[in-house]
């Protein structure tokens, strides 16, 4: 059977890539960032999908010509053996490949990180959160940018929302909201409070929430001005008290879905008032991916954590220095190093049970 029949979703996929590539060819398209930006995420998808499927071609149709000429020569023979051995592992990577991902696997992310029960100590942890994750992203190659930060005298986050964005346009499986979808959800730390004086452990927790970052042209979302009530206030610092003297931050409110938006990091109004939009976009975008799971009843778990932080889905014990993740039963004994950073074998065992799931219903 030729392999465009047998597999004609990757031929498609090659037909789309190769169309992809003369669009961005283009000088009208190449001097357009947010449309290289569209067609580059879409590009870097399909390439997992073209390079396993050209992988598998090359190896199928040298197979064949040494089978062809295996009678007459003892080389061709042994070639024969040993491309037959190795092609079912490349069909296997193709199939692989051929796996519908999350098709926001490319995009950045918006994290909020908001303290939870117990007090300063929770405000604290919030802070360790914060600096895991700007750590994580310095590893990774990404730039985190603060939109929004509430802080506590003590030098906690009450809550705080940063954009973490990698460079270019990179692959799905190398794109942020690959890998930090999966830390929406109720983090609990165990340790003795600097503010203990009795030494005994406290157990306190942080929410975290993340969605994928819409893009300013994405006219997934359309937002209607009408339906927006917009605040004009003044910025705050740790304790609530004003860090400037004019009211350059920005709550914006989307009346139809009650969603809040607050920005106050930007230099003025107006560009808080453009990132609120963008993050309004983002949450919008992200709620309505979720309606359409849900009623084609393949809400995928990852999903369902990213934007419920009820889920408690991890334990980070300081007096034992251990992490444990409860969604994978995944642990270890490096709270320290993870803590700095050091988070991506943590990450890794959820997007390994993530794919495992995916394969075992495709």
């Amino acid at each position: 059977m030729a392999q465009e029949e047998q597999f004609p979703a990757a031929q498609s996929a090659c037909d789309e890539y190769a169309d992809l590539e003369r669009q961005m060819s283009r000088q009208e398209v190449a001097s357009d960032p947010n449309a290289m930006r569209r067609l580059g995420r879409r590009h870097a998808e399909l390439s997992v999908i073209v390079a396993a499927y050209r992988r598998y071609r090359e190896m199928a149709e040298d197979l064949e010509a040494a089978q062809e000429m295996a009678d007459d020569d003892a080389e061709f023979a042994a070639e024969a053996k040993r491309l037959e051995s190795r092609l079912p592992a490349a069909e296997e990577a193709l199939r692989t490949a051929l796996i519908p991902r999350d098709p926001d696997d490319a995009r950045d992310t918006i994290m909020e990180i908001k303290a939870g029960t117990g007090g300063d100590e929770a405000a604290l942890f919030a802070g360790d959160l914060l600096r895991m994750y700007t750590r994580y992203a310095e590893k990774r190659g990404w730039t985190v940018a603060v939109q929004s930060e509430n802080g506590t005298e003590l030098g906690g986050i009450k809550d705080i929302q940063i954009a973490i964005r990698a460079k270019g346009n990179p692959a799905p499986e190398d794109g942020v909201w690959a890998s930090l979808k999966y830390e929406g959800g109720v983090h609990r730390v165990q340790r003795i409070p600097v503010t203990e004086s009795q030494g005994r452990i406290q157990t306190s927790a942080a929410g975290v929430i993340v969605f994928p970052e819409a893009d300013e042209d994405d006219d997934e979302i359309d937002i209607d001005p009408k339906d927006l009530k917009i605040d004009i206030f003044m910025s705050s610092g740790p304790g609530g008290q004003s860090v400037n003297t004019t009211y350059s931050a920005v709550r914006m409110t989307h009346i139809p879905t009650g969603v809040v938006v607050s920005m106050q990091d930007e230099k003025s109004q107006i560009q808080n008032r453009a990132a609120a939009l963008r993050v309004l976009k983002s949450r919008l975008l992200a709620m309505k991916h979720e309606q359409e799971a849900a009623e084609a009843a393949d809400m995928r778990h990852s999903q369902v954590r990213s934007l419920d932080r009820s889920e408690r889905i991890r334990t980070y014990n300081f007096p034992e220095n251990r992490i444990v993740d409860h969604r994978t039963n995944y642990k270890a004994y490096n709270l320290d190093q993870v803590l700095d950073g050091d988070l991506q074998a943590v990450v890794d065992s959820d997007i390994q049970a993530d794919e495992a799931e995916r394969l075992s219903r495709d």
